[in-house]
């Protein structure tokens, strides 16, 4: 029996090939340069939509895409709500929309990244 095939006991077969998966792995990568936008100026959270629309075609029907479309969704809509909070913070109002989109932008990718450590969807 070689190491690769070696299964702790207590963890299921299904749990290891989930975790070996070249499509979860990607959705990890995603999910690290979702949390690594907040550091580098949004440039690695485009990178990270760019990855999962790129490959949305090689993960249709699996276990993995609802995390892709999670992934698409948390970009967009945190777009959405920057660019508003940015517009607003002349008038204060854009400071607490940027506060509450960093919580939730954040809330997203632990909750994301967590389902996905575990083999589920993040909803």
């Amino acid at each position: 029996m070689a190491d690769s095939e070696f299964i702790p006991a207590g963890v299921k077969a299904d749990e290891v090939s989930r975790k070996s998966d070249p499509a979860r792995n990607l959705a990890v990568v995603v999910y690290i340069l979702q949390g690594l936008s907040f550091f580098l100026g949004g440039i690695t959270a485009l990178v990270g939509v760019i990855i999962n629309y790129v490959k949305l075609d090689d993960v249709r029907n699996t276990w993995v895409e609802p995390h892709f479309r999670w992934q698409i969704r948390t970009f967009w809509i945190g777009l959405l709500w920057s660019v508003i909070g940015i517009v607003t913070t002349f008038l204060i109002v854009g400071w607490f929309i940027l506060l509450g989109i960093s919580i939730w932008f954040i809330y997203r990718i632990v909750k994301g990244a967590l389902a996905l450590n575990d083999g589920k969807a993040p909803f």
